[in-house]
């Protein structure tokens, strides 16, 4: 029969089971706890079904990411915790591709292609995580947009490789320069042989560069206008960047003396030949100084008109005049005159110019060009104004130097 202590002993037996049990248990826990600490303490984390996290996509910085990146500037990238792979920039205007070029190991990238002004980029970027894994990031950059663009024209121009010693470098823009001192600064002539020299400015628009003296005969000069990219103020950056390199041949230097009204004629310092002349006279007297050839034609058709003696009034002319090498931008030239021949070596008849006999000044017009140097003296007229072409040897150097914005 069974009573009531079978049935405790059942309890019993049940109740010390779930001891036991409650002890293997627990005895589990204190056995697993190290183990977890272990694998905590280096650094191993799970993720979902056990496996390890992934880790973070790599960041990519862009040297655009302030503002506005100057496309005279390469496109720069960098890292942070990973290498970049491959980089696709192209125009998101029309799909032009811009080539760059990775650095080693991946550590950055830089654009090597043309950028230009007021351009959107498109720039996708694979990276690789230091797990390995492979992340893409894709980013848009943009460049600087100018509200206007200022152009360097050249006097001489590319097309003139050989000059005379008083040639002047000059560097005209279509636009104003609000800040010459940058923009001075992006110009360089250099001489060889090395001679010192300056930038003068003349106005917002041009900047003139010229040697302490003459040039040396003989000398190779380059000048070079990076101005893209550069900030010349009020929104205006230059719009392209130009080179051009020029010869200076044998010194010609022509001394034309009013008093005496000869002209003596010297190459690379030597006396060549001697012409009379006929200078302006006194109610136009020919400016004093030295004087550079501009320009140069076989004919050309001469109005007083041009500087204010028009039809009707005394001394009015216009007429076809030969042998022509223009001399200042106030109407003065060398060149044939038969109609003064009388006079010259005499007496100065002319409106300003350098009267010659048409045989003096065939010679005359064969061995003097573009950048060559008339001196006038003792002619009763002014000086040549600073600005005409080319007044710039009318000052001193110290004066010169004066005219440069990169103080």
């Amino acid at each position: 029969m069974r009573g009531p202590t079978g049935r405790v002993r059942t309890r019993l037996s049940f109740s010390l089971g779930v001891a036991v049990l409650a002890c293997l248990v627990l005895a589990g826990l204190v056995i697993a706890a190290p183990r977890q600490a272990q694998a905590l303490s280096a650094g191993i984390t799970s993720g979902a079904g056990g496996q390890p996290a992934a880790a973070a996509a790599p960041v990519v910085a862009t040297s655009a990411d302030s503002g506005p990146l100057n496309p005279s500037s390469p496109l720069q990238l960098t890292v942070t915790g990973g290498t970049i792979a491959a980089v696709a920039m192209t125009d998101k205007a029309d799909g032009k591709p811009v080539a760059g070029t990775l650095a080693p190991g991946g550590a950055g990238w830089a654009s090597t292609g043309d950028l230009a002004y007021g351009t959107t980029y498109s720039v996708g970027v694979d990276t690789v995580a230091a797990d390995g894994t492979r992340h893409h990031d894709d980013k848009t950059v943009s460049t600087v947009a100018p509200r206007t663009t200022a152009y360097p024209s050249f006097i001489p121009p590319p097309s003139q490789t050989s000059v005379g010693v008083g040639q002047p470098i000059v560097v005209r823009f279509d636009h104003a320069v609000h800040d010459k001192a940058t923009a001075e600064k992006a110009l360089s002539v250099t001489a060889s042989p090395p001679q010192e020299g300056s930038w003068y400015w003349l106005s917002a628009t041009e900047a003139h560069y010229r040697p302490k003296t003459y040039w040396q005969a003989g000398s190779t000069i380059t000048l070079k206008a990076d101005m893209f990219g550069v900030d010349l103020g009020d929104g205006t950056y230059g719009e392209t960047d130009r080179t051009e390199t020029i010869h200076v041949h044998d010194s010609w230097i022509a001394k034309a003396d009013g008093a005496t009204e000869q002209m003596q004629i010297f190459q690379n310092g030597k006396l060549v030949n001697t012409m009379p002349i006929s200078l302006g006279s006194p109610g136009f007297p020919s400016h004093t100084g030295p004087h550079v050839i501009s320009d140069k034609q076989p004919s050309i058709i001469m109005d007083s008109c041009t500087y204010g003696v028009c039809q009707g009034q005394p001394g009015y002319y216009k007429e076809q005049v030969d042998l022509d090498e223009r001399i200042s931008d106030d109407g003065e030239f060398v060149h044939s005159a038969p109609w003064s021949v009388g006079s010259q070596g005499g007496a100065n008849v002319s409106h300003g110019c350098v009267n010659l006999s048409p045989a003096n000044a065939q010679w005359f017009f064969d061995h003097f060009g573009i950048g060559d140097v008339v001196e006038i003296t003792n002619s009763g007229g002014p000086t040549l104004p600073l600005g005409d072409t080319y007044g710039d040897w009318e000052l001193s150097w110290s004066q010169w130097q004066a005219g440069s914005a990169a103080k």
